[in-house]
Protein backbone atom coordinates (compact mmCIF):
# COMPACT_ATOMS: atom_id res chain seq x y z
CA UNK A 1 0.00 0.00 0.00
CA UNK A 2 2.81 2.24 0.42
CA UNK A 3 3.90 1.67 -3.05
CA UNK A 4 0.31 2.65 -4.09
CA UNK A 5 0.21 5.93 -2.47
CA UNK A 6 3.77 6.80 -3.50
CA UNK A 7 2.39 6.45 -6.93
CA UNK A 8 -0.77 8.49 -5.81
CA UNK A 9 1.37 11.02 -4.57
CA UNK A 10 3.82 11.32 -8.19
CA UNK A 11 0.41 11.93 -9.42
CA UNK A 12 0.11 8.38 -11.55
CA UNK A 13 -2.46 5.64 -10.94
CA UNK A 14 -1.70 2.06 -10.48
CA UNK A 15 -2.88 0.16 -13.04
CA UNK A 16 -5.10 -2.77 -11.50
CA UNK A 17 -3.19 -5.80 -11.70
CA UNK A 18 -6.75 -8.20 -13.85
CA UNK A 19 -7.56 -4.89 -15.65
CA UNK A 20 -5.06 -5.27 -18.54
CA UNK A 21 -6.07 -9.21 -19.08
CA UNK A 22 -9.57 -8.02 -19.27
CA UNK A 23 -9.43 -5.16 -21.64
CA UNK A 24 -6.95 -7.38 -23.89
CA UNK A 25 -9.95 -9.96 -23.41
CA UNK A 26 -12.14 -7.92 -24.58
CA UNK A 27 -10.54 -6.24 -27.74
CA UNK A 28 -9.75 -10.53 -28.86
CA UNK A 29 -13.44 -10.84 -28.52
CA UNK A 30 -14.13 -7.33 -30.42
CA UNK A 31 -11.64 -7.86 -33.42
CA UNK A 32 -13.04 -11.49 -33.71
CA UNK A 33 -16.88 -10.39 -33.77
CA UNK A 34 -16.05 -8.07 -36.80
CA UNK A 35 -13.43 -10.90 -38.24
CA UNK A 36 -16.39 -12.77 -38.61
CA UNK A 37 -18.71 -11.09 -39.80
CA UNK A 38 -16.81 -10.09 -42.81
CA UNK A 39 -15.90 -13.94 -43.35
CA UNK A 40 -20.42 -14.72 -42.77
CA UNK A 41 -20.87 -11.74 -44.96
CA UNK A 42 -17.80 -13.09 -47.90
CA UNK A 43 -18.69 -16.93 -47.40
CA UNK A 44 -22.56 -16.81 -47.52
CA UNK A 45 -23.29 -13.27 -48.72
CA UNK A 46 -21.02 -12.84 -51.63
CA UNK A 47 -19.03 -9.75 -49.93
CA UNK A 48 -19.74 -6.54 -50.18
CA UNK A 49 -20.12 -3.60 -52.50
CA UNK A 50 -21.64 0.09 -52.74
CA UNK A 51 -24.06 -1.35 -55.34
CA UNK A 52 -25.99 -3.94 -56.45
CA UNK A 53 -26.87 -6.74 -54.08
CA UNK A 54 -24.26 -6.86 -52.33
CA UNK A 55 -24.68 -3.29 -51.16
CA UNK A 56 -26.82 -4.55 -48.37
CA UNK A 57 -23.94 -6.09 -46.81
CA UNK A 58 -22.46 -3.22 -46.07
CA UNK A 59 -24.36 -2.78 -43.61
CA UNK A 60 -24.39 -5.58 -40.72
CA UNK A 61 -20.47 -4.77 -41.45
CA UNK A 62 -20.84 -1.27 -40.36
CA UNK A 63 -22.79 -1.43 -37.70
CA UNK A 64 -20.86 -3.68 -35.96
CA UNK A 65 -17.42 -2.33 -36.72
CA UNK A 66 -19.10 1.15 -35.62
CA UNK A 67 -21.33 0.95 -32.87
CA UNK A 68 -20.48 -2.86 -31.34
CA UNK A 69 -16.43 -2.55 -31.61
CA UNK A 70 -15.85 1.17 -31.74
CA UNK A 71 -18.26 2.78 -29.44
CA UNK A 72 -17.68 -0.28 -26.84
CA UNK A 73 -13.50 1.01 -26.66
CA UNK A 74 -14.40 4.47 -26.45
CA UNK A 75 -16.52 3.43 -23.24
CA UNK A 76 -12.64 1.88 -21.94
CA UNK A 77 -11.41 4.62 -22.76
CA UNK A 78 -11.35 5.99 -19.02
CA UNK A 79 -10.37 2.91 -17.86
CA UNK A 80 -7.24 2.06 -20.18
CA UNK A 81 -5.71 5.64 -20.82
CA UNK A 82 -5.20 6.41 -16.51
CA UNK A 83 -2.79 8.45 -16.38
CA UNK A 84 -2.99 11.01 -19.36
CA UNK A 85 -4.30 14.19 -19.01
CA UNK A 86 -8.30 14.54 -18.24
CA UNK A 87 -8.52 16.32 -21.88
CA UNK A 88 -6.43 14.12 -24.02
CA UNK A 89 -8.51 11.32 -22.37
CA UNK A 90 -11.89 13.27 -23.22
CA UNK A 91 -10.90 14.02 -26.76
CA UNK A 92 -10.03 10.15 -27.42
CA UNK A 93 -13.28 9.44 -26.31
CA UNK A 94 -15.24 11.74 -28.11
CA UNK A 95 -13.38 11.06 -31.55
CA UNK A 96 -13.89 6.96 -31.14
CA UNK A 97 -17.80 7.92 -30.82
CA UNK A 98 -17.39 10.17 -34.17
CA UNK A 99 -15.74 7.32 -35.82
CA UNK A 100 -18.23 5.03 -34.73
CA UNK A 101 -21.18 7.73 -36.08
CA UNK A 102 -19.56 8.20 -39.30
CA UNK A 103 -19.12 4.28 -39.82
CA UNK A 104 -22.59 3.57 -38.37
CA UNK A 105 -24.35 6.24 -40.81
CA UNK A 106 -22.64 4.86 -43.93
CA UNK A 107 -24.43 1.62 -42.64
CA UNK A 108 -27.69 3.05 -42.49
CA UNK A 109 -27.57 4.84 -45.68
CA UNK A 110 -26.70 1.48 -47.73
CA UNK A 111 -29.45 -0.24 -46.14
CA UNK A 112 -32.19 2.52 -46.97
CA UNK A 113 -30.49 3.09 -50.24
CA UNK A 114 -30.60 -0.83 -50.83
CA UNK A 115 -34.27 -0.93 -49.91
CA UNK A 116 -34.65 1.94 -52.10
CA UNK A 117 -33.38 0.31 -55.46
CA UNK A 118 -35.11 -3.01 -54.45
CA UNK A 119 -38.36 -1.58 -54.25
CA UNK A 120 -38.59 -3.26 -50.46
CA UNK A 121 -40.32 -1.68 -47.08
CA UNK A 122 -38.77 0.37 -44.53
CA UNK A 123 -38.83 0.81 -40.70
CA UNK A 124 -41.32 -1.91 -40.55
CA UNK A 125 -39.10 -4.92 -38.33
CA UNK A 126 -38.36 -4.78 -34.71
CA UNK A 127 -34.78 -4.92 -35.34
CA UNK A 128 -35.27 -1.41 -37.30
CA UNK A 129 -37.62 0.13 -34.61
CA UNK A 130 -34.43 -0.85 -32.55
CA UNK A 131 -31.81 0.63 -34.93
CA UNK A 132 -33.47 3.84 -35.06
CA UNK A 133 -33.99 4.18 -31.20
CA UNK A 134 -29.95 3.38 -30.87
CA UNK A 135 -28.80 6.00 -33.25
CA UNK A 136 -31.10 8.93 -32.12
CA UNK A 137 -29.78 8.15 -28.56
CA UNK A 138 -26.04 7.77 -29.62
CA UNK A 139 -26.28 10.87 -31.65
CA UNK A 140 -28.32 12.58 -28.56
CA UNK A 141 -26.08 11.15 -26.00
CA UNK A 142 -22.84 12.47 -28.37
CA UNK A 143 -24.32 16.22 -28.88
CA UNK A 144 -24.87 16.18 -25.03
CA UNK A 145 -21.78 14.86 -23.68
CA UNK A 146 -19.37 17.17 -26.09
CA UNK A 147 -21.79 20.29 -25.18
CA UNK A 148 -21.29 19.11 -21.61
CA UNK A 149 -17.25 17.57 -21.20
CA UNK A 150 -15.60 19.15 -23.94
CA UNK A 151 -16.93 22.93 -24.32
CA UNK A 152 -15.76 24.87 -21.66
CA UNK A 153 -19.55 26.95 -21.30
CA UNK A 154 -20.71 23.65 -18.52
CA UNK A 155 -19.50 24.62 -14.97
CA UNK A 156 -18.05 22.23 -13.00
CA UNK A 157 -21.48 21.50 -10.61
CA UNK A 158 -23.57 21.24 -13.75
CA UNK A 159 -20.96 18.56 -15.57
CA UNK A 160 -20.53 16.29 -12.03
CA UNK A 161 -24.55 15.98 -11.84
CA UNK A 162 -24.75 15.20 -15.49
CA UNK A 163 -21.88 12.68 -15.24
CA UNK A 164 -24.01 9.84 -13.80
CA UNK A 165 -26.64 10.28 -16.45
CA UNK A 166 -24.30 10.88 -19.34
CA UNK A 167 -22.54 7.19 -17.93
CA UNK A 168 -25.53 5.28 -17.69
CA UNK A 169 -27.29 6.15 -20.91
CA UNK A 170 -23.36 5.36 -22.57
CA UNK A 171 -23.96 1.58 -20.91
CA UNK A 172 -27.62 1.58 -22.01
CA UNK A 173 -26.75 2.34 -25.39
CA UNK A 174 -24.45 0.28 -26.00
CA UNK A 175 -26.17 -2.70 -24.99
CA UNK A 176 -29.30 -1.65 -26.86
CA UNK A 177 -26.72 -1.79 -29.61
CA UNK A 178 -26.05 -4.96 -29.09
CA UNK A 179 -29.03 -6.58 -28.94
CA UNK A 180 -30.24 -4.48 -32.00
CA UNK A 181 -27.22 -6.68 -33.81
CA UNK A 182 -28.58 -9.90 -32.54
CA UNK A 183 -31.98 -9.05 -33.96
CA UNK A 184 -30.37 -8.26 -37.15
CA UNK A 185 -28.90 -11.17 -37.30
CA UNK A 186 -31.89 -13.52 -36.52
CA UNK A 187 -33.88 -11.63 -39.33
CA UNK A 188 -31.12 -12.39 -41.77
CA UNK A 189 -30.98 -15.50 -41.38
CA UNK A 190 -34.36 -16.18 -41.32
CA UNK A 191 -35.04 -14.40 -44.35
CA UNK A 192 -32.41 -16.27 -46.31
CA UNK A 193 -33.16 -19.64 -44.87
CA UNK A 194 -36.02 -19.65 -43.91
CA UNK A 195 -36.95 -23.49 -42.40
CA UNK A 196 -33.78 -24.48 -43.37
CA UNK A 197 -32.31 -22.87 -40.31
CA UNK A 198 -33.37 -25.59 -38.05
CA UNK A 199 -31.42 -28.10 -40.08
CA UNK A 200 -28.48 -26.58 -38.35
CA UNK A 201 -27.17 -24.91 -41.87
CA UNK A 202 -23.31 -24.30 -41.53
CA UNK A 203 -24.26 -20.75 -42.53
CA UNK A 204 -26.66 -20.60 -39.13
CA UNK A 205 -23.99 -22.00 -37.15
CA UNK A 206 -21.34 -19.56 -37.92
CA UNK A 207 -23.85 -16.81 -37.59
CA UNK A 208 -24.88 -18.31 -33.86
CA UNK A 209 -21.62 -18.70 -32.88
CA UNK A 210 -21.06 -14.70 -34.19
CA UNK A 211 -24.55 -13.31 -32.02
CA UNK A 212 -22.03 -15.64 -28.66
CA UNK A 213 -19.33 -13.03 -29.27
CA UNK A 214 -21.15 -10.30 -29.40
CA UNK A 215 -22.85 -11.17 -26.03
CA UNK A 216 -19.55 -12.28 -24.90
CA UNK A 217 -17.96 -8.56 -26.33
CA UNK A 218 -21.13 -6.52 -24.47
CA UNK A 219 -20.55 -8.71 -21.46
CA UNK A 220 -17.12 -8.02 -21.02
CA UNK A 221 -17.19 -4.23 -21.77
CA UNK A 222 -20.15 -3.95 -19.27
CA UNK A 223 -18.00 -5.51 -16.42
CA UNK A 224 -15.03 -3.60 -17.25
CA UNK A 225 -17.04 -0.82 -16.97
CA UNK A 226 -19.07 -1.89 -13.52
CA UNK A 227 -15.87 -2.66 -11.56
CA UNK A 228 -15.96 0.74 -9.07
CA UNK A 229 -12.34 -0.47 -8.16
CA UNK A 230 -11.41 -0.18 -12.23
CA UNK A 231 -12.38 3.03 -12.75
CA UNK A 232 -9.88 6.11 -13.52
CA UNK A 233 -8.90 8.03 -10.08
CA UNK A 234 -8.46 11.66 -9.95
CA UNK A 235 -5.32 12.96 -10.98
CA UNK A 236 -3.77 15.18 -8.47
CA UNK A 237 -4.53 18.80 -10.20
CA UNK A 238 -8.67 17.60 -11.02
CA UNK A 239 -9.44 16.19 -7.00
CA UNK A 240 -7.79 20.16 -6.40
CA UNK A 241 -9.82 21.87 -9.10
CA UNK A 242 -12.94 20.31 -8.04
CA UNK A 243 -12.47 20.47 -4.43
CA UNK A 244 -11.32 24.62 -4.87
CA UNK A 245 -15.16 25.24 -6.70
CA UNK A 246 -16.62 23.46 -4.06
CA UNK A 247 -14.91 25.32 -1.25
CA UNK A 248 -15.77 28.49 -3.51
CA UNK A 249 -19.18 27.46 -4.50
CA UNK A 250 -21.11 25.23 -2.20
CA UNK A 251 -19.03 26.18 1.20
CA UNK A 252 -17.83 22.23 1.42
CA UNK A 253 -14.73 21.58 2.94
CA UNK A 254 -12.06 19.61 0.75
CA UNK A 255 -12.07 17.03 3.04
CA UNK A 256 -16.27 16.55 2.42
CA UNK A 257 -15.45 14.52 -1.16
Amino acid sequence: SSCRSMDSRAGLAATPGALPYYVAFSQLLGLTVVAMTGAWLGLYRGGIAWEGALQFNVHPLSMVIGLIFLQGDALLVYRVFRNETKRTTKVLHGLLHVFALVIALVGVVAVFDYHRKKGYADLYSLHSWCGLLVLVLYFLQWLVGLSFFLFPGASVSLRSRYRPQHVFFGAAIFLLSVGTALLGLKEALLFKLGAKYSTFEAEGVLANVLGLLLVGFGVTVLYILTRSDWKRPPQAEEQALSMDFKTLTEGDSPGSQ
